[in-house]
C-alpha cells in the first residue's frame, strides 16, 4: 500500500512520515502531496492566533474535548519557535494537550516555523492538506504569538480565532495592525483578571471602525476562562456558526482564496528552489558575491538578474 493510500485510510504512522518529510524538503513528499490533492478541500480549517500568553494551547485544549464529544475528528497544528540548534519545535504544545495523546479521533503535531516569520510555518499548509487527506473534520492552527505578523495565518484558516488578555497593551495594537480585518472571533481569555470589560469594550470599538466593510458577519467578542473550561462551549458554538456562514456565504470565495495561496506558495518554493540550483550548478554564486563583497553590484540587481537568466533559460529554445 502506498503513503498516500495510508494516509487516505487515516493512519497515523504514515502521515506522521510523510508530515517530517515535508518539513525537511524531500522531493518524494511534494510528490505525494501531488496526489493526495483530489481528497483535500473539506475541512474547516481554524486559527487560534494572538500574542503569547494569552492561553491559546489551554483553548485548543479546551475546543478539542468540546469537539470531540461532538464527534468531530481533530487535526492539530501547534506552531512553535525553532529551536536555533536543531530546527525543531522548542515548546512541545503537545506536551500540553497529553489528554487527547491517546484519542484515535485527534492528530496533534508540532510545527517548527525554523525561522519564517508570519506566525506559521513555511510548511504548515502543506500540513493541513495532510490532515484534511486523512478525513479530519476539523483542522486547529495554534500560531506561534508573533505580533502583527500573524496576519499570514489569514491565507489558510477559514476561521481565525484571536485571544487577547486584560491589560495586554500589545495585543490590541496587534490587532490595530491588521489581525483586526482577518479575525471572525474575538476572544478575551483569563477574563477573571482586571480589565476583561475594558478589553472587549476596546475590541468593540475597533470592530466599529470596520462595520461599514464588513459583510453581514459581526465578529463576536467572547469571555472565556479556559483553565476553568468557562466559556469555551460558547466559543465551539461561534466557531459552528461561522463555518455554517462561509458554507452559505462564502464557501466558492474561500475555495478559490485557498487554491490561489496554494499555487503561490508552491510557485514561491519552486522557483526559489530551481533559481538556486541553477546559480549553483552554473558555479554563478561565487560570483554574485564576489561582485557584491566589492559593491560592484547590488543584492537587488543581483536577483532580478538571477531570475532573468533562469527564465531566459527556460524559455531559450
Amino acid at each position: 500500500m502506498t503513503t498516500e493510500e495510508r494516509v487516505r485510510k487515516g493512519d497515523v504512522r504514515a502521515a506522521a512520515r510523510l508530515m517530517r518529510d515535508i518539513e525537511d524538503g524531500h522531493p518524494s513528499a511534494r510528490e505525494t502531496l501531488k496526489r493526495l490533492f483530489p481528497n483535500t478541500g473539506h475541512a474547516h480549517i481554524i486559527g487560534i492566533t494572538g500574542p503569547p500568553g494569552t492561553g491559546k494551547s489551554t483553548i485548543v485544549d479546551r475546543l478539542i474535548g468540546i469537539l470531540r464529544k461532538e464527534g468531530k475528528t481533530i487535526g492539530v497544528l501547534a506552531v512553535d519557535p525553532s529551536s536555533t540548534l536543531t530546527g525543531g519545535a522548542i515548546l512541545g504544545d503537545r506536551i500540553r494537550m497529553q489528554r487527547h495523546a491517546l484519542d484515535n479521533g485527534v492528530f496533534i503535531r508540532s510545527v517548527a516555523t525554523r525561522g519564517h516569520v508570519g506566525g506559521v510555518s513555511r510548511s504548515t499548509r502543506d500540513l493541513v492538506a495532510v490532515l484534511d487527506a486523512m478525513g479530519k473534520d476539523i483542522i486547529l492552527i495554534e500560531t506561534v504569538g508573533a505580533g502583527q505578523d500573524e496576519v499570514e495565518i489569514s491565507h489558510i484558516a477559514h476561521t481565525n480565532v484571536v485571544v487577547i488578555i486584560p491589560g495586554l497593551g500589545d495585543g490590541i495594537q496587534a490587532i490595530k495592525a491588521g489581525i483586526l480585518e482577518t479575525a471572525a472571533i474575538f476572544v478575551v481569555n483569563k477574563s477573571d483578571l482586571e480589565g476583561a470589560d475594558s478589553a472587549v469594550n476596546d475590541i468593540r470599538m475597533l470592530v466599529l471602525l470596520r462595520a461599514a466593510d464588513k459583510t453581514d458577519w459581526q465578529p463576536p467578542i467572547l469571555k472565556t476562562e479556559a483553565k476553568a473550561n468557562t466559556g469555551v462551549v460558547e466559543l465551539a458554538s461561534a466557531v459552528e456558526q461561522h463555518g455554517e456562514y462561509i458554507k452559505r456565504n462564502r464557501s466558492h470565495e474561500m475555495r478559490q482564496n485557498d487554491l490561489k495561496y496554494s499555487f503561490l506558495n508552491a510557485l514561491r518554493d519552486g522557483l526559489f528552489q530551481k533559481a538556486l540550483a541553477h546559480l549553483q550548478t552554473d558555479s554563478r554564486m561565487d560570483s554574485i558575491m564576489e561582485n557584491l563583497e566589492k559593491r560592484r553590484t547590488d543584492p537587488y540587481t543581483a536577483a532580478e538578474e538571477a531570475i532573468d537568466e533562469l527564465l531566459n533559460r527556460k524559455s531559450a529554445p
